[in-house]
């Protein structure tokens, strides 16, 4: 699986940003800058014949790929991702994600059913394409 997964020719790691953005005072990364998607992001995604799967992974990616009321949050944007990964009009599914950090440790004990719920059906999702 891990070889399927870095298969350059089947999986695809695009960020926001074509570069990066520095570090801020306590060594996590800056935001992407503004400037660097709305040049790139979507003349990448058009070079892919046959995209079938996004994995939108923080707040920057889920405020670009998905219509959320500006009131919702990251949380409440991933705990939907049943909803939002449903393909639509022939395009690829989309999965929110919450952006993998040391940060993150404690989201991801206050919320138990990411690990139970949408890991597992990340998993297979990507095990299915991979196959």
């Amino acid at each position: 699986m891990r070889e399927e997964f870095y298969d350059e020719d089947r999986v695809a790691v695009v960020p926001m940003g074509f570069c990066f953005p520095g570090y801020d005072q306590s060594g996590g990364d800056l935001p992407p800058r503004r400037e660097c998607a709305p040049i790139w992001r979507e003349r990448v995604l058009a070079e892919f014949s046959n995209l079938s799967l996004i994995l939108v992974i923080g707040t920057y990616a889920m405020a670009w790929h998905l219509p959320m009321p500006a009131r919702q949050s990251m949380t409440e944007t991933v705990r939907g991702w049943a909803e939002i990964s449903v393909r639509r009009g022939g395009g690829p599914s989309l999965l929110p994600l919450p952006h993998p950090s040391w940060r993150n440790s404690g989201w991801l004990k206050a919320n138990p059913w990411f690990g139970a719920d949408v890991v597992p059906a990340l998993q297979e999702r990507v095990g299915t394409l991979l196959r």
